[in-house]
C-alpha cells in the first residue's frame, strides 16, 4: 500500500470478472473481464475523475470499491484497512466511512418511502444516536442539500429530477463518510441543474472534507470538477494525471480521441473534428496486447503483442500511461 499518509484509498492490481455460464450444466465457459489489473490511489479531500466510453468497466469499478461487489482479485486499502481482510461485522462497521450516490435519483429512492425516512434509514441501520437527534440531524441535511424541512414528509415522486438526487446526496452524508464514489450523478439532469448539483457536492466537499471518486463520460464535467484524472478502456486504466496536465498534455491515443471529441462552442457550423472509429471489443474475448490497438491510429508491433504497463513519463512522477510508444 501506498506510504504516504494523505492517501485515503489504495487499490492495487483489482479485477472484477463475471462468469459465463452456458449449457443445461451453466459451465463456465468465458468471463466478462469488466475491470481487469487496475491500480491507483486518492488523497484525503481530492476528487479523482474515472472517465471513458460506456463499457469501460467505471461503474463496475467503483461498485467494486464500496465492496457492492466482491473483488476478483487485487486489494483495496481504505484508511488503511484491507477491506478484504475484514469480517462481516468489521466491514458492517467501516461502511459508514463510504457510501455512493448512483447515477438515476429515479430508480435509487424507495417510492413507498418518506423522503425523511430515506435519509434517515443509514442513522437506522448503524444505530446513531437518539430517535429525537436522527430526526433533527435529517432536518439539517435537507437544509445543507437545498431543500426546505418542510418536504420531509413527502414521497419522492413529488420532487423533481434535481430534487430527488439533492434527497440521494443527503442520504450519502448522514453518516459523515469520508469517501463518497459517484456514479454518473448528473448525467440524468439538464445541464443547468448539472451545475447546482456540482456546486452542491464541491460545498460539502469543502466543509465535511469528504474525498470523492467520480464517474463520469462527460470530460467538460470532470475537468470542471476534478482534481486528478484516470482513463479506463476495457477494464484497465490507460492513463492517469492531474486534471490541468491531462487535459494540456494528453499522452495516450485514447485519451487524445477523447479531448478531441469535446463539443466546442461557436457559430454553430460544424468543423471536421478528428472521430474516433470502430466500437470498445468485447470485454469477454479482449483484444491482445494493449486493448486499444485495434482502434488505434499509431499504433505499432509492440501493440498486438504485449500488454503496456502504467509507467510514469520521462521526469514526471504525477502522470502515468500505459502506451509502449512512451515505454522507453
Amino acid at each position: 500500500m501506498s506510504a504516504n499518509t494523505d492517501t485515503i484509498l489504495d487499490v492495487a492490481s483489482l479485477k472484477k470478472y463475471f462468469p459465463v455460464r452456458r449449457g443445461l450444466l451453466l459451465r463456465h465457459v468465458a468471463d466478462v473481464k469488466a475491470v481487469d489489473d487496475v491500480s491507483f490511489s486518492v488523497r484525503k479531500g481530492e476528487t479523482l475523475g474515472l472517465v471513458g466510453e460506456s463499457g469501460c468497466g467505471k461503474s463496475t469499478l467503483g461498485r467494486t470499491i464500496v465492496r457492492l461487489y466482491d473483488p476478483t482479485d487485487g486489494s483495496i486499502h481504505f484508511k488503511g484497512e484491507n477491506l478484504d481482510a475484514l469480517d462481516r461485522s468489521d466491514l458492517r462497521e467501516l461502511r459508514k466511512d463510504f457510501q455512493m450516490i448512483f447515477q438515476d435519483p429515479y430508480s435509487s429512492l424507495n417510492p413507498r418511502m418518506t423522503v425523511a425516512s430515506i435519509v434517515q434509514e443509514p442513522l437506522d441501520i448503524h444505530n446513531v444516536g437518539t430517535a429525537a437527534e436522527r430526526k433533527e440531524w435529517v432536518r439539517e441535511l435537507f437544509t445543507k442539500v437545498g431543500l426546505k424541512p418542510e418536504t420531509m414528509n413527502r414521497y419522492p415522486h413529488e420532487f423533481s429530477g434535481g430534487q430527488r438526487q439533492r434527497i440521494s446526496i443527503a442520504r450519502a452524508i448522514a453518516l459523515k463518510p469520508a469517501l463518497i464514489v459517484a456514479d454518473e450523478p448528473v448525467s440524468a439532469l439538464d445541464v443547468s441543474i448539472q451545475a447546482q448539483i456540482l456546486n452542491l457536492l464541491r460545498n460539502l466537499q469543502k466543509e465535511m472534507g469528504i474525498t470523492y471518486v467520480f464517474i463520469s463520460h462527460d470530460l467538460s464535467v470532470i475537468e470542471h470538477f476534478c482534481d486528478e484524472v484516470a482513463v479506463m478502456y476495457l477494464g484497465k486504466i490507460v492513463e492517469i494525471a492531474p486534471r490541468e496536465e491531462l487535459f494540456a498534455n494528453p499522452k495516450h491515443p485514447y485519451t487524445q480521441a477523447l479531448i478531441r471529441a469535446i463539443p466546442v462552442p461557436g457559430d454553430g457550423k460544424k468543423t471536421n473534428r478528428e472521430t474516433l472509429e470502430g466500437e470498445v471489443p468485447s470485454p469477454i474475448n479482449p483484444p491482445s496486447g494493449c486493448p486499444f490497438h485495434p482502434r488505434c491510429p499509431v499504433k505499432i508491433e509492440d501493440c498486438s503483442q504485449r500488454v503496456p504497463a502504467l509507467l510514469p513519463l520521462n521526469n514526471t512522477t504525477n502522470h502515468q500511461v500505459s502506451c509502449h510508444l512512451y515505454s522507453n
